[in-house]
């Protein structure tokens, strides 16, 4: 028999069930996922025990559906949480159990604002063995060839075909059966995103928190270590622990962090609160594919907000090392999202996060008003993926920088920023100034050690304070319409 006409064995599920509560409706897809992931993995393991037995063993996402019948005339303040017209609109789901109070949220809203049930059901798509072991530390996949038999004609393995971006990216289309998507992401495509977050950033998904700042120096990973603890010893903080890489997690402010014997591409720093609202830190390194990588993937955590806090070059000659520069517009020539978000896209800046880090300055500086100036620019952040241009020919380079505007110059904002506009996910800027190459300040060592010791901690606390302020604004208005389309998906 040929692959194609092996039987398929698949496991016993509970039938379709329309459900008016979102806890009951969420613990419905626990349920399913539950059953299909234990079942590919029980199945996984006797195959590599005993060998295939000629039977194809498959399992499936669980999915929730809605049917609206009309336009619902909903708060049109709100960005999310209803569909853009009457018909059926559904989502694949991957691992409920992370993603249980984002879930519970998004269908209470859609009963909320549309009046009818939500239906729960095994999907039709196939969910990878990959992905069904992932949470199993001792199983894993093992590579082409190296199994007495061919995966790939037993269990279903990833399919880039199905894995993309066509939704967030505004591509997506109504399938032949007329089910338009619900979700910004399928499951597979966040099944794919939370393998890549443990590689990159050696700590598990479920320690991310909701608010995330990009840095590109380890020096801001030492200053946040040190904040930690701060909060850790004031039981009064509401926040609960510390993870490092390597999911090494303390409770205590004096309590030791063994470090890792390999460091991660992306080494990430978690601050955690209960309810996950919590700091996250990522040290992306330097450049435009790091930042791009590390977006992507952050991005199917459905995170409230992210901002980056690193270094620039300043690009006038008022500007002093140690200066602020908060970013309201981004000259992009990172070049790296090109073919998902044009170059003509406008992103924009965000009210809510721009007026929660000019705060954040003015509070830790303890500047306001025109004096806040001496220490803060706004203005256009330029973002490229050369970190030796001031090595090239110069009129080019710095007439396109001039005829922006820009203040700034770095090679991750930008594209922190499209990313965040593209995945709908409030973004901002805050860099400071390290650097003035076009005016003989050149980061050299002796230079670059004072500043750091003078304006790390600053900088950083800065970023913190801006997010606990972001924290305590309402979703709907975090999330603004700005971010939102024409047709968009319900889920936010």
């Amino acid at each position: 028999m040929t692959p194609q006409n092996i039987p398929v064995h698949s496991p016993a599920v509970p039938a379709p069930e329309t459900f008016t509560d979102p806890k009951a409706a969420v613990a419905r897809l626990e349920e399913l996922y539950r059953i299909a992931t234990s079942y590919l993995c029980e199945q996984f393991g006797r195959a590599l025990r005993k060998g295939p037995d000629g039977h194809r063993i498959r399992a499936f996402y669980p999915e929730v559906r809605v049917v609206t019948m009309s336009f619902a005339q909903v708060d049109s303040r709100l960005s999310f949480g209803h569909v853009a017209e009457p018909g059926m609109h559904a989502a694949t789901i991957t691992r409920p159990d992370l993603f249980r109070h984002y879930l519970e949220q998004q269908i209470g809203l859609l009963l909320e604002n549309h009046k009818v049930p939500v239906t729960v059901r095994a999907s039709s798509t196939p969910i990878p063995v990959h992905f069904a072991v992932a949470a199993h530390s001792d199983m894993t996949v093992p590579q082409e060839g190296a199994a007495d038999f061919t995966l790939r004609d037993i269990f279903d393995v990833p399919d880039l075909s199905t894995t993309n971006d066509d939704i967030v990216n505004g591509t997506a289309s109504v399938g032949m059966d007329g089910v338009g998507p619900l979700a910004p992401f399928t499951a597979q495509r966040v099944d794919y995103s939370l393998a890549r977050l443990s590689h990159y950033t050696a700590t598990d998904p479920e320690h991310f928190q909701n608010h995330v700042l990009f840095t590109n120096y380890q020096f801001y990973v030492t200053e946040f270590e040190a904040y930690a603890r701060q909060m850790l010893a004031d039981k009064k903080s509401g926040y609960i622990s510390f993870v490092s890489t390597g999911n090494v997690e303390i409770t205590e402010a004096d309590a030791p962090l063994d470090p890792v014997d390999k460091q991660p591409q992306m080494p990430t720093y978690h601050l955690k609160r209960a309810d996950g609202s919590g700091i996250t830190l990522v040290n992306i390194g330097v450049g435009p594919s790091n930042a791009k990588t590390a977006t992507d993937h952050i991005a199917v955590l459905r995170p409230h907000a992210w901002i980056m806090v690193g270094h620039c070059a300043g690009l006038r000659n008022s500007q002093s090392l140690g200066d602020f520069v908060l970013a309201h517009a981004y000259l992009r020539e990172d070049h790296v999202l090109d073919d998902d978000l044009p170059v003509w896209v406008p992103i924009p800046a965000l009210a809510e996060v721009q007026t929660s880090l000019e705060e954040a300055v003015a509070e830790v500086t303890e500047l306001s008003g025109y004096e806040l100036k001496r220490v803060m620019r706004t203005g256009t952040v330029a973002t490229i993926d050369n970190r030796n241009w001031e090595l090239r020919e110069h009129s080019g380079p710095v007439q396109r920088l001039s005829q922006s505007r820009a203040v700034a110059l770095d090679m991750e904002s930008a594209t922190i920023a499209a990313n965040g506009y593209r995945f709908r996910v409030p973004y901002g800027t805050l860099l400071c100034v390290s650097d003035k190459p076009l005016h003989g300040e050149l980061k050299l060592p002796g230079m670059a050690s004072d500043f750091y010791k003078t304006q790390v901690a600053r900088h950083l606390l800065i970023g913190i304070r801006a997010m606990e302020r972001l924290r305590e604004m309402p979703l709907e208005r975090l999330h603004s319409r700005k971010l939102r389309s024409f047709d968009e998906t319900a889920f936010l």
